[in-house]
């Protein structure tokens, strides 16, 4: 993947903002062509229309998770919920980790 747009969604957004500067930091470190921008939840399914590769939900969020598969699945959008030691420890890494992890796995799927 040449571009990853990740969008990371938490209550007001002010969080995941953290969480979304530590990841641009560790896309930096690893040279990573990586988008990262954090929204609240009212503003973010807008943003997903606008076109994002995954889009990463708070652990807080766990039980709304179907909902935002549903609605992101009609933009190709991924979703998953970020790890509570990663979200609470604002663990740039972590994510941007995970986040590959997650989209090396559906790219396998995809092509089987």
């Amino acid at each position: 993947m040449d571009k990853i747009r990740i969008v990371l969604c938490c209550g007001a957004g002010m969080s995941s903002g953290f969480l979304a500067n530590a990841v641009k930091k560790a896309a930096k470190k690893k040279n990573m062509n990586v988008v990262v921008s954090a929204h609240a939840e009212s503003d973010v399914m807008s943003v997903v229309k606008e076109g994002v590769d995954i889009m990463c939900i708070g652990p807080h969020y766990a039980p709304r998770y179907d909902t935002y598969k549903e609605l992101c699945t009609a933009y190709g959008t991924e979703v998953i919920v970020i790890p509570k030691d990663i979200y609470g420890t604002l663990d740039g890494t972590g994510l941007l980790d995970y986040v590959n992890e997650h989209l090396e796995k559906v790219s396998r799927e995809k092509e089987n």
